[in-house]
């Protein structure tokens, strides 16, 4: 299946240190990106959303500046050109804004339907965090 990058940029009025917890756990993610996220006993990632469970493993990680999550079948956990989410934050020295980009390597969709569904998902985010 064809794959599409799609990457978009969110203003977020919140420190990065309260805005990465909730990209980087998974109590954190479970409140706005998916309806229910675990972490099983080799560390990766289970996220249940559209009655179904998602595999990811956190490939990358660096405190409060950014997390990727590649995500694989279980049944064939070796398959080549895996979909992924990466968070990123970024903050404006002189503004002390704070941008959070999404880069969002998956099956695809058209760049209308991406900034839908990425759109009501950060608007969940900055109403749970106040930002």
């Amino acid at each position: 299946m064809v794959k599409n990058k799609f990457i978009t940029d969110y203003q977020i009025n919140a420190s990065k240190k309260i805005v990465f917890n909730y990209l980087s756990t998974a109590s954190g993610l479970a409140e706005w990106f998916a309806d229910d996220v675990n972490i099983n006993e080799d560390k990766h990632y289970i996220f249940h959303f559209d009655n179904e469970d998602h595999y990811a493993r956190q490939v990358s990680i660096r405190s409060n500046l950014h997390v990727k999550f590649e995500f694989y079948d279980p049944k064939n956990p070796d398959e080549e050109d895996k979909s992924f989410i990466e968070f990123k934050l970024e903050e404006n020295d002189l503004t002390q804004t704070l941008f959070l980009t999404v880069i969002d390597y998956s099956d695809e969709y058209d760049d209308e339907e991406s900034y839908a569904i990425w759109d009501g998902l950060i608007g969940r985010l900055k109403e749970i965090i106040g930002g």
